[in-house]
């Protein structure tokens, strides 16, 4: 038999080996993306919320709370629970990590949107070791629980 008669393996028989290793790596990094864009668009929405910004904002101003974590107060990567609104009315009632350089705590968000307005049921700062709580509400300045700060 000649050299020149003897077929040519395909491009498939050739490649096979590089390719379908490749191509679970490519699936794996679609389907990784895939998932961070969710993750990034869910807490994105819930981090550009006004209960959101309404209870950083008071968190980072209130003197008990500095005091007890330090300056500066960064929130935490992982808020926890929901929300959800519909024209003028919504519900948030969620969970804000914060850190600071002497410790932690965590903000605890639970308010109604009507009429466009949110109104906040709970907004209290809880610091982590020690148990205290701090009211961010209206003439809510004073400390709840043990006293220590």
């Amino acid at each position: 038999m000649n050299a020149s008669t003897v077929p040519q393996p395909n491009w498939w028989s050739r490649n096979w080996k590089w390719f379908v290793p490749v191509l679970a790596v490519v699936m794996l990094a679609l389907f990784a993306a895939f998932f961070a864009a969710i993750f990034a668009f869910v807490f994105g929405m819930m981090k550009s919320s006004e209960p959101y910004r309404e209870a950083l904002t008071r968190a980072t101003a209130n003197p008990q709370t500095v005091q007890a974590l330090g300056e500066p107060i960064e929130p935490g990567y992982f808020v926890q629970g929901n929300i959800s609104t519909q024209g003028a009315t919504g519900e948030a009632s969620f969970v804000i990590p914060l850190k600071g350089p002497k410790g932690s705590a965590k903000i605890y968000v639970d308010a109604t949107q009507s009429a466009g307005l949110w109104e906040y049921k709970t907004l209290v700062v809880q610091i982590e070791g020690n148990h205290q709580r701090v009211d961010l509400l209206e003439g809510g300045d004073q400390l709840e629980g043990q006293s220590g700060l």
